[in-house]
């Protein structure tokens, strides 16, 4: 096997493109420009470790690594990425991950930090008996929670799938909204428009919770600016936004990839909570989602109540880390 190191991301696009096409773990996240947008936002205090392997065929994976003290990681973190992991085509797991053993102990490392690694991820499935063969400790723990649903062919199959105290709920809190002389929701996708309506989004974002307004710092604010004109450029984000009497009072950010729907984030005005408009806001993206004929809606990581009142259904995503002796 030959080990190419990646000193750029850009200098391993083609190749990277190519492998994630066919890797099971394609997501958003593992896409180089997502993950050059996060190198350039956090990587001041890493050394770019990333490299991809090459069989007799060509190649077999990737592995977007980074080193700090000595420890190597996948690019991102938990508090940017929903997922993370490698890309590998499938059929060369184990080849891949005794390559990328090898050259682990050859870089005289003794720990491996991997994160928000999926529940059908090969990379639990394949390393963990790997390493300790070779007498590492491997700690895998869960990490969070990631629901999400599978999407029906119409609108009312969706609403008829809820539990009934859910399907009720949401029927009458659509006839509260509808109730007003006044309401309209509607869709923000090209860049320019995306771009113009961000300070917006944030502003609801901001109100909406403590939290998410304390999420959203200086460095990760500028993660997001970069990240939302990289993907609108791609076309791949949507910005949705519900207004009441001409005014902006919920919106949510999500991301069509593959023939799923990712809610990124979302956020409203406390003071319109009596009309739902943060539930609501995000109701109307998974109708949109089941119009475009979408099969997936991902409410990515956190166990928000929301979430279930929508008919996300429970996935897990877990954190493992690789010790030497």
């Amino acid at each position: 096997m030959k080990i190419t190191k990646i000193l750029t991301i850009k200098d391993a696009y083609e190749v990277w493109s190519k492998l994630l096409e066919c890797s099971p773990e394609n997501t958003i996240y593992l896409t180089p420009e997502w993950q050059e947008t996060w190198w350039s936002s956090f990587g001041q205090d890493r050394e770019m470790s990333g490299l991809y392997i090459e069989g007799p065929n060509g190649p077999i994976g990737i592995a977007s690594l980074s080193k700090q003290q000595g420890t190597f990681s996948l690019l991102g973190n938990p508090e940017t990425f929903d997922y993370n992991d490698f890309i590998i085509l499938p059929g060369y797991e184990k080849e891949f991950f005794t390559t990328l053993l090898d050259y682990l102990e050859s870089e005289g490392s003794s720990r491996l930090e991997l994160y928000s690694l999926r529940e059908s991820s090969p990379t639990l499935f394949y390393l963990p008996q790997l390493a300790r063969d070779r007498g590492y400790t491997v700690d895998i723990s869960e990490e969070d929670v990631v629901p999400g649903l599978e999407l029906p062919q119409e609108w009312e199959s969706y609403v008829g799938s809820l539990s009934r105290k859910d399907r009720h709920e949401l029927r009458r809190k659509f006839r509260r909204l509808e109730s007003l002389p006044s309401w309209r929701w509607y869709i923000v996708e090209d860049e320019n428009s995306v771009l113009s309506h961000i300070d917006e989004f944030l502003r609801l974002m901001r109100l909406s919770a403590l939290e998410k307004s304390e999420y959203m710092n200086a460095e990760r604010e500028i993660f997001f600016r970069k990240m939302t004109k990289t993907t609108a450029s791609l076309g791949l984000m949507k910005l949705f936004f519900l207004e009441i009497d001409g005014v902006h009072v919920a919106s949510s950010l999500c991301f069509d990839y593959g023939r799923s729907r990712l809610l990124y984030n979302s956020g409203y005005d406390p003071e319109s909570s009596y009309y739902s408009v943060g539930l609501l806001m995000n109701a109307l993206c998974i109708k949109d989602a089941i119009n475009l004929e979408l099969q997936y809606f991902d409410f990515l990581r956190g166990a928000e109540p929301y979430k279930y009142h929508l008919g996300g259904v429970n996935h897990d995503i877990f954190s493992m880390v690789v010790k030497g002796s």
